[in-house]
């Protein structure tokens, strides 16, 4: 039972590689809020909880996904755990709403205004799972599924970043927008990152970036997301006085993605697309960190060195 459970998250929901992303995320968000507002802590509870909620939320979003494309996966990706047998659907739908239990509780010993708003989140994740009752559509417009199903990054954010602003309290800090810009566009850097993929390694019945964009569409679309998640970054930074240093990293993450990108596609080999979701998770850790945790971290010290 264990070791099977185990092989899953492995395949499916890594924890070791999801959690200190999703760490950054929701400490990020928070961090980022008591910047605006002159803070330079947070409270731990609030920041204990705004992880937990976050780490089962992206575990909700990986559930629905298996709901989703059950029947896609039986047909054309018969390896993954889910059709192979190796966990049922109806075992995944009872840990979501585990996982929903755990969220409401911690919400609620919050504020009950926090509960609101993680419940707009899943209304949210419910109609990106039912692909917004367009279904069609949607998939014969790839562009606009990508943009519709991203928001609800955004959507969370004003969850997590209320860990801050609302315990404190206060109303939204003004310049919060950069940040839940950014996080817009973060996600939309990971999904073409893990659907950019060499010729071989493309499999019949998924539909990569790739396929559906060509190869230097979808290259330029990736740096493109990159680039416009760094001007908005820079613009944050600017609001909390850290406009250089995140400027300086964000030109080297820069030039190190395009390099990777240009190498891909004068030698699309097979196994190098999987560097863009590697190069993808990167640049998503340093920007939550050097927007957030790490410039709350360095004002902290700073109050106490005085």
């Amino acid at each position: 039972m264990t070791n099977r459970w185990w092989l899953y998250q492995k395949e499916r929901f890594p924890i070791f590689a999801h959690g200190p992303l999703i760490l950054a995320f929701s400490l990020s968000a928070m961090s980022y809020s008591a910047l605006l507002r002159g803070e330079s802590t947070l409270r731990p509870a609030a920041a204990l909880v705004a992880f937990v909620t976050a780490f089962f939320f992206f575990l909700q979003l990986r559930i629905a996904d298996e709901f989703k494309d059950a029947a896609d996966d039986a047909r054309w990706r018969p390896y993954r755990p889910v059709p192979r047998g190796l966990v049922t659907l109806r075992e995944l739908g009872w840990i979501g709403v585990g996982a929903g239990v755990i969220q409401l509780a911690g919400s609620l010993w919050l504020r009950p205004l926090q509960a609101l708003m993680l419940v707009i989140a899943w209304v949210y994740l419910a109609l990106m799972s039912r692909e917004f009752f367009v279904h069609d559509w949607l998939k014969a417009h790839p562009t606009f599924y990508l943009l519709s199903h991203m928001i609800i990054l955004p959507v969370f954010d004003i969850y997590a970043t209320a860990c801050d602003w609302l315990m404190a309290r206060a109303t939204p800090p003004q310049g919060l927008i950069w940040f839940l810009a950014v996080s817009y566009l973060n996600g939309i850097v990971i999904e073409i990152g893990r659907k950019i993929r060499a010729p071989e390694d493309e499999e019949e019945g998924v539909e990569t970036y790739t396929v559906l964009w060509g190869r230097p569409r979808a290259l330029a679309a990736w740096l493109g997301a990159m680039g416009l998640t760094a001007l908005c970054a820079w613009r944050g930074a600017v609001l909390i006085g850290f406009a250089t240093p995140v400027a300086l990293l964000l030109l080297i993450l820069l030039v190190s993605a395009t390099l990777v990108a240009i190498r891909f596609a004068r030698h699309p080999l097979p196994g190098r697309g999987r560097h863009f979701e590697l190069v993808s998770g990167i640049w998503t850790l340093v920007m939550y960190l050097s927007l957030g945790a790490g410039p709350l971290l360095l004002r902290f010290l700073q109050g106490g060195l005085r």
